[in-house]
This record gives structure tokens, sequence and C-alpha cells, in this order.
């Protein structure tokens, strides 16, 4: 995790070519097999570093699947919770998000719907600190952006 942090820090720093080929080498390292955790938050910012909507569309839909791996079935008793679902779960509006954002870049408007919807159904998990309220925020802006989109604005 810490050489995927670093590799953020790039990514924020406006580095993103460099961000880039950080995330593949360590993608490289732990491809499919690796820990869930590393994998969802890998997948999500290098989805980021993405020239291409397809590119960027392929490594959100890797942060889904492992996002998906850790929380699996709805956990009725937080004792038997995997350790790292707490912390996947808080990634699931705003990887919707993402995905909402990359089905609209392709034009696929009843998929960008779909995410955007299931943005909005897992908002819930968020705090009410600013990195919630950034996400509230997007996902607003992207309905307004999928209004206009879908309407032919």
């Amino acid at each position: 995790m810490t050489r995927i942090g670093q590799a953020i820090m790039l990514l924020h720093a406006g580095d993103r070519e460099e961000a880039r080929n950080r995330f593949g080498t360590i993608w490289s390292e732990i491809g499919e097999s690796g820990e869930a955790l590393h994998r969802c938050t890998l997948a999500h910012y290098m989805a980021d570093t993405q020239d291409d909507p397809g590119d960027e569309l392929a490594w959100d839909l890797r942060a889904l699947t492992a996002a998906e791996s850790v929380t699996g079935e709805p956990v009725t008793d937080p004792a038997t919770e995997h350790r790292d679902a707490g912390a996947v779960r808080a990634f699931f509006p705003s990887l919707h998000l993402n995905l909402a954002a990359d089905y609209l870049k392709l034009h696929r408007f009843g998929a960008a719907r779909i995410h955007l919807d299931r943005a909005w159904d897992a908002v819930g998990v968020l705090e009410g600190d600013g990195y919630g309220g950034a996400v509230r925020a997007g996902i607003r802006r992207m309905e307004q952006r999928l209004r206009r989109s879908a309407a032919g604005e």
C-alpha cells in the first residue's frame, strides 16, 4: 500500500505518466491474484491515468471486481467480516461514480445511469467528512452531466 500511495501522490501532483508507470509495475507484481484491497485501490487510481476512455473503463471495472470480491454478501455479523471490507465499502460510491463517467464518455447512457444509481444507493456508507462531501458533490455533478448528455445538449 505504501508504494501505491506514493504513485497516488504522483498522480495528484499531476505526473500521470510516472504514476501510470509505477501502477503498472505494481500491478505486474500483484496482478489478479493479489490482495483485493490492493487491487481495488491500484485499479481505481490507475483508471485515472488512462488517456483512452475504454482503457479507463477496463481499470474501473477491475477495481469494482476487486471490491466486490472483498465484500461479497452483505455482512450480518461484523465480527466475521473480512478485515478490509469496511475500507472497501467506502470505495463503492466513488467506483460507481467513475464507471458512470466512463460510460458517459463512451456515450453509453443506459450503463451510465445504472452506475450513477448504484453510486446514489451506496452513498450512505460515506462519512460527513471532506471525502464524503467530495464524492456526494461529484455524484450530483454527474447527475447533471448525464441529464444534459442524454438530452443531447
